[in-house]
């Protein structure tokens, strides 16, 4: 009896010592989803998507910020995109960004040799019509630990990742715009990412890229989601649960004049990449928050909903 009783406390001990360790942790997903009968799709897994609706196009655009809170610390042994910038469009030219637990890159223009950073902050945009390749003469490091990349394997792209260790906290990402330059006989823009940790750290430079053009306007609509993805060195990430609150987005400094907004969790019944139904959104005052938990059997008529945002 003894034995049993100290073996149990062991047992305890050591799963308490693991939560504490991982606040994230839960089953494999292949175990979740066996347990309610789900197939997986193939990774990256958008867990769920809000979307903003403007009362219209803003025009003379210099800068977007968007606060997001995540309430734990997700370690690096899960990929996991929080992007408070989902998709957005300038004069028809699309960028994204935001924040991951293990970004990834060449470490220069020169050197192309993949290499892994744990966690960081990114900022890419596609060329126009995504097919036409965007060299790395679009992407300006904001120092010598940034990662860059110019691929198609995503539409063609050119990106800037910057190594920042954020954790359980509220963060700003912004992009800013900056100087117009000369480029290939026309005009074109540097916009500026910065990522800002309201604990008291510095507004941290994540690096610029160049967008054709020099006035520009941006688009009635606003996006942001949680992705599960995956990495060479992690290739089936399991899916960590985490609440992740994104703000109202501003859009020159102001708060922008949202009409709507509503949740939307991909399906291939939507014609969209799949993901497993691990995720509820909710509104909570301004403030979207994604709650990722466990998988579950999603009502195939709760795909989309409004969120009621004050």
């Amino acid at each position: 009896m003894f034995t049993k009783t100290l073996s149990f406390a062991l047992l305890l001990a050591t799963a308490t010592a693991f939560a504490e360790s991982d606040p994230c942790s839960q089953p494999s997903p292949e175990e979740m989803a066996a347990a309610v009968g789900a197939k997986l799709p193939p990774r990256p897994w958008h867990v769920a998507n809000i979307w903003w609706e403007f009362e219209g196009e803003i025009e003379e655009f210099n800068s977007l910020e968007i606060d997001v809170t995540v309430d734990r610390d997700v370690p690096e042994t899960y990929n996991l995109y929080i992007s408070p910038c989902g998709l957005a469009k300038i004069s028809g030219l699309q960028f994204y960004g935001g924040i991951q637990t293990n970004i990834n890159g060449w470490p220069s223009k020169d050197k192309r040799v993949r290499v892994h950073s744990g966690r960081g902050a990114i900022f890419s945009r596609w060329s126009a019509d995504l097919r036409t390749p965007i060299g790395l003469d679009h992407v300006r490091v904001a120092g010598e630990d940034c990662l860059v990349e110019s691929a198609g394997y995503e539409g063609e792209f050119a990106s800037v990742r910057r190594p920042v260790k954020w954790q359980k906290g509220t963060y700003t990402w912004s992009v800013t715009k900056g100087e117009t330059v000369e480029h290939k006989g026309g005009r074109a823009t540097w916009f500026t990412c910065s990522l800002k940790d309201h604990s008291g750290g510095e507004r941290l430079e994540v690096g610029s890229l160049l967008f054709e053009g020099e006035d520009f306007t941006y688009w009635p609509r606003h996006s942001a989601f949680v992705e599960v993805y995956s990495t060479s060195i992690i290739p089936r990430s399991n899916i960590p649960k985490v609440n992740v609150a994104f703000g109202w987005p501003r859009i020159n400094g102001k708060t922008a004049a949202v009409k709507r907004a509503h949740a939307l969790y991909p399906s291939a019944t939507l014609g969209t990449a799949g993901s497993p139904d691990c995720a509820k959104v909710i509104a909570d005052g301004e403030k979207c928050v994604v709650q990722v938990g466990p998988i579950f059997k999603r009502d195939e008529t709760k795909r989309r909903h409004v969120l009621d945002i004050k």
